[in-house]
């Protein structure tokens, strides 16, 4: 019953978020003028309806997204510190769509698919490859694995900054706005583009919530229940290395979601995937959104970056986790 109760809270904190969070930004918004009769083409309705409603749902979904990504790497992989962005999903990710963005005659655009989101999915997919064949020749060691993430996506991050000198410099600013991770350029149209891909690799994960019990058990554990560990890795990694591509292709690469909301969400409600798995999508969209929604507030007009916010709350909970593992 009690943890049926926490279960409704972050299910009404996420609808609180959705409802409230628009309405915070630089301009105060007044909700009877966007909601009286006639006023849905004044500027207050377009502010909210075409600015602040898609970017705080393009949080809420992409926050969801590497929530879920990171709770389900966690536990397929044994590692607690095991993330988008930790493991070179992100900074794949984000290097496929930058040299999508960056080069106009590689550019196919068919309704909301484009050609950002193909090569951030490779990129993703790529880095995770390129960090499970390092780990793997040097014993599988959950360390060996992290320095391996860790460095492709610092690797990542030094190509596009490299790279980032051959752009026009007119077009400069918008790139490093960005590389630094941000729902700023939010529209329906990258809502819609952001649940086209990241939308069946979510829906991957939470198919697989209950093959990650037996799982997390140990793989000799698993295999002995009749869970094809392979085969939950390489669906795990598709449904991880989509939501990556989702949201690096529209907001660029964003960390530690995947790191705090699933372990929020474990000290409240337990291991059990198929509770960890939603809710995680649930915390993991409010932390994003809500730290999107300070940024926009804290400083305004000035704007600071989610993804730098990420990072500064992020990486202290990173080192935490490190140092308490023996």
């Amino acid at each position: 019953m009690i943890k049926n109760r926490k279960i409704w809270l972050f299910l009404a904190v996420f609808v609180l978020f959705a409802v409230i969070l628009p309405f915070i930004g630089a301009e105060k918004l007044d909700w009877r003028a966007i909601f009286a009769r006639g006023g849905a083409g004044g500027p207050y309705a377009r502010i909210f309806f075409q600015l602040r409603l898609p970017r705080v749902w393009l949080g809420l979904l992409a926050g969801g997204a590497l929530a879920m990504a990171g709770a389900a790497l966690q536990v397929t992989f044994r590692n607690p510190l095991a993330e988008p962005w930790t493991l070179g999903m992100a900074g794949g990710a984000g290097l496929g769509a930058f040299v999508a963005r960056m080069c106009p005659g590689l550019w196919v655009e068919a309704g909301i698919v484009n050609t950002a989101q193909l090569l951030a999915l490779i990129g993703a997919g790529g880095a995770l490859a390129l960090v499970l064949a390092v780990a793997r020749r040097q014993g599988g060691g959950t360390t060996t694995m992290l320095l391996a993430g860790v460095t492709v996506g610092v690797i990542s991050g030094g190509a596009i900054m490299a790279a980032s000198g051959l752009v026009s410099p007119d077009k400069l600013a918008g790139f490093h706005r960005w590389l630094l991770g941000g729902l700023d350029a939010a529209d329906w149209r990258a809502v819609g583009a952001l649940a086209l891909v990241a939308g069946p690799g979510v829906g991957v994960l939470a198919a697989l919530a209950r093959e990650y019990n037996p799982l997390g058990l140990g793989e000799a554990m698993a295999a002995g229940q009749g869970v094809e560990v392979a085969r939950v890795r390489q669906w795990t990694a598709v449904g991880a290395g989509l939501a990556a591509a989702g949201v690096a292709a529209v907001a660029g690469p964003i960390g530690f979601v995947g790191l705090l909301a699933p372990h929020a969400v474990r000290r409240v409600l337990g291991a059990d995937m198929r509770v960890v798995l939603p809710v995680s999508f649930l915390a993991g969209g409010c932390i994003l959104a809500g730290c999107d929604a300070l940024g926009r507030w804290a400083a305004a007009p000035v704007e600071v970056p989610v993804g730098a916010l990420m990072a500064l709350a992020g990486g202290p909970v990173f080192l935490w986790l490190l140092a308490r593992r023996r």
